[in-house]
């Protein structure tokens, strides 16, 4: 099998940095909130909507996003996703009132929701070969990763240099360029057995989707077991459970529920949430551990998240081709072992901490054991899926990473409130019940990784046989408007 062209690599990198971008967004904005608080007029309740608007529009929508790209044409659906995008930033660098800036996130996470599974279904149209697919996808997976983590980096530099609106400006140029190169590079495809939306199916689990994540956040201060959090849950459940009724019995479903015959997209998506739960939730600890107990500035505190971003872009190509040569399970459970290890070193941090000498190396292994982790993953949970659903598998995977990192900063900011307050119950200073949240914290996200990595080591024993077998034979074919534009 021949390599696949130049154009086809160009074409990866137009579509990671689009990812990048959208992943970087959710962080950037955490760095620059507290200046968006004294600037736009926030109070500390409505502050934490800047990002959570964000997270539950681009979470609930990922799924119908995904759809529209496999009906109308994925290349079609990734460009209208970035002019929304644009429009939600361009509204947020002019905001000038709480309400409004809450309205250009929800914009953009609108278009972040329709970009993101057009994207990695693009990827996966131009990435037919297994060797070369699990190679892009580990790119892909990598520098998605490492957007989490540089997010803090660019918000600092950003926030320090320029100013709050700077997070909302620099997405603009970048946009342009995407959109100029996009009809050049990118090849436009579509599902040609599905012509409708299941308008029914789209209703019940964007709404299922964005209720759970809403509960979430919400749960924070409302607390868990108060009638409106459980509501809520309730109320998530019954669309959801609604949802699967409606796709068990629809001729054009939303989601096809076959799909989940697959075991490797099946089993990769839920060690995917769990993953996403441990993982994520440590650049937020972590963040608020270096500025509030070492006293790092912004761009302080954003520059200790670089050697975690320099680990995912670094590693991730090697953690692909990894794959590719041992399959999914020995890369997934070691490297949710690894991260394991990582964060429970994390977790010894106190009052009287050095970066170098306390932060720096389990940061490190922590990074890199979460590399193989979310490639070897990432891949399985999308490799196997047939050609006319590359759309739905990657919005299934977006959505379930969303969700993995909204649950586990939840439950983990959670675990470190309570623990804060104990501590504080014991007569401990700030700073001390504070580091005491966070290590708390940090030692379940270990947990969640140990559990990561012994669910990985039985769930994905059979899935390098699986990779050489065709997933649907079924399957639909895909209509394609040339491989790729201009060649």
């Amino acid at each position: 099998m021949s390599s696949p062209p130049t154009r086809h690599w160009l074409a990866l990198a137009l579509l990671a940095m689009t990812q990048f971008v959208l992943v970087v967004d959710t962080a950037i904005v955490i760095i620059a909130a507290p200046s968006m608080e004294s600037g736009v007029g926030f109070t500390p309740e409505s502050l934490p909507w800047v990002t959570n608007a964000y997270a539950l529009a681009f979470g609930g929508l990922l799924l119908l996003g995904g759809r529209a790209g496999d009906i109308l044409g994925r290349r079609r659906m990734f460009i209208v996703g970035l002019a929304l995008f644009a429009v939600g930033s361009l509204a947020g660098a002019l905001a000038g009132s709480p309400l409004w800036l809450i309205v250009a996130r929800v914009v953009q996470g609108v278009g972040a929701a329709t970009v993101s599974p057009a994207a990695l279904a693009l990827v996966m149209t131009l990435f037919t070969g297994q060797k070369e697919r699990n190679k892009a996808l580990g790119i892909w997976g990598a520098v998605a990763a490492a957007g989490a983590a540089t997010g803090y980096v660019l918000g600092g530099l950003l926030t320090e240099w320029f100013g709050w609106q700077a997070v909302f400006w620099v997405n603009l140029p970048i946009v342009a360029v995407v959109v100029l190169l996009a009809p050049r590079l990118l090849p436009e495809a579509k599902d040609a057995s599905q012509r409708t939306f299941d308008l029914a199916g789209a209703v019940t689990v964007t709404g299922g989707v964005s209720l759970t994540v809403y509960a979430l956040f919400n749960a924070q201060t409302a607390g868990w077991a108060t009638a409106q959090t459980l509501g809520l849950f309730a109320a998530a459940v019954v669309l959801l459970g609604a949802f699967v009724a409606i796709e068990a019995r629809s001729s054009h479903p939303l989601i096809s529920l076959r799909i989940f015959r697959i075991a490797s997209l099946r089993n990769g998506n839920g060690l995917t949430l769990l993953t996403q739960g441990a993982i994520m939730p440590m650049f937020f600890l972590l963040t608020l551990y270096v500025q509030l107990v070492l006293g790092f500035t912004p761009l302080q505190a954003g520059l200790a998240q670089m050697p975690a971003a320099l680990c995912f872009t670094l590693l991730g190509t090697h953690a692909g081709n990894l794959v590719s040569r041992i399959g999914y399970r020995i890369p997934a459970a070691a490297g949710s072992v690894i991260a394991a290890a990582g964060l429970l070193w994390l977790a010894q941090v106190g009052v009287g901490g050095n970066y170098f000498a306390d932060v720096l190396a389990p940061l490190t292994i922590t990074s890199i054991g979460a590399t193989l982790s979310v490639v070897a993953l990432m891949i399985a949970a999308t490799a196997e899926a047939p050609a006319d659903s590359a759309g739905l598998a990657s919005g299934l995977v977006n959505v379930t990473q969303q969700l993995g990192g909204a649950i586990g900063l939840a439950a983990l900011s959670s675990v470190a409130a309570a623990a804060t307050g104990r501590s504080t119950g014991r007569g401990s200073d700030s700073l001390t019940s504070l580091t005491d949240g966070v290590g708390a914290a940090l030692t379940v996200g270990a947990g969640l990784a140990v559990a990561t990595g012994l669910l990985s080591a039985v769930l994905l024993r059979k899935a390098r046989r699986a990779a050489t077998e065709p997933a649907d034979p079924a399957a639909a074919p895909v209509e394609s408007e040339g491989a790729v534009a201009g060649r």
